[in-house]
């Protein structure tokens, strides 16, 4: 075993313990506490996320489903209509057309999943930043698990929970592991959890 393996594995891991050490517990709380009036208004959550991102939306709307009982979905688990709106309409404009086609209301929320929260003026991201602008339209809420400043998503949000940088070289890593890790708290908070996990009840 090199030592340059151990030593990078040893700075990674230290860093992890910054990040969850900076984290701010406030932040989070203020997510919970939407989620909760969201649960109670029957409202609707909308992952969206892009790459990695992606990814993660998908694993928390089973969890927000199955755990929290909020009634979720994210635009990447059909990829048929995604694709479609992709070819036919744009990129851009992909996620927020496809929250009209779910008729995105005031009882609504969204929660975004990014690296960066996105940009209008170096154009990245432009789907998040259209969708978040079209659920600020109809009135619905905004949350989001983001990295580096948090981007369009930390300006425009209800509540955003902001993955803190530690390392230039290693925020993508970070801000995609630690979305898992606050979604996983929150629908494991009591104020949210409405079901008993499976290995959870098991070891009972």
């Amino acid at each position: 075993m090199g030592i340059q393996t151990v030593s990078y594995v040893t700075a990674y891991l230290d860093e992890v313990k910054a990040v969850a050490a900076q984290l701010s517990a406030n932040a989070i709380a203020d997510v919970i506490d939407g989620l909760v009036r969201l649960r109670s208004n029957g409202g609707r959550l909308f992952v969206l996320g892009v790459g990695g991102s992606a990814g993660n939306a998908s694993h928390a709307v089973n969890d927000f489903r199955k755990i929290v009982g909020i009634e979720s979905y994210a635009p990447t688990d059909n990829v048929s209509e995604l694709t479609a709106r992709i070819n036919d309409d744009g990129w851009d404009t992909a996620y927020a057309n496809w929250l009209k086609g779910s008729r995105l209301g005031p009882n609504d929320a969204i929660f975004v999943f990014s690296v960066g929260g996105g940009h209008v003026e170096k154009n990245i991201s432009a789907n998040l930043v259209a969708a978040i602008q079209h659920a600020q339209h109809v009135g619905a809420k905004v949350y989001g698990i983001v990295g580096r400043d948090g981007g369009y998503t930390a300006h425009a949000a209800d509540a955003c929970v902001i993955v803190p940088t530690v390392n230039a070289s290693t925020v993508t890593p970070h801000t995609e592991s630690f979305q898992a890790v606050v979604w996983h708290l929150m629908v494991s908070h009591p104020a949210l959890q409405a079901h008993e996990m499976k290995w959870e009840s098991a070891g009972k």
